[in-house]
């Protein structure tokens, strides 16, 4: 599973340094979020860091009392694409 991450802050990094980031799986390692990558969108990949993030515990107050839960966690990977290539995540819309 990956997804892009379309926020005003992913967006400014990758017009800039040609970085985007991507929500992956939390088992998947950097050679395979590289490979998926070049395969999906045709670009060459230099280098791949990922963050893993834990789920937050979550809570708010409503007529019917008190509910809590909790968000899952996940990983993100920022991909350094080959300079000259750009990845255009609104070509299939």
């Amino acid at each position: 599973m990956i997804t892009p991450i379309v926020t005003e802050k992913a967006t400014a990094i990758s017009e800039k340094s040609n970085r985007y980031s991507f929500r992956v799986s939390p088992d998947a390692s950097k050679a395979q979020i590289k490979n998926l990558v070049q395969d999906l969108y045709g670009v060459k990949v230099v280098s791949v860091n990922t963050m893993n993030y834990d789920g937050k515990r979550k809570s708010r107050y409503t007529k019917a009392g008190l509910l809590e839960g909790k968000v899952a966690a996940f990983k993100k990977a920022i991909v350094t694409v080959a300079e000259g290539e750009t990845i255009d995540f609104y070509s299939n819309i």
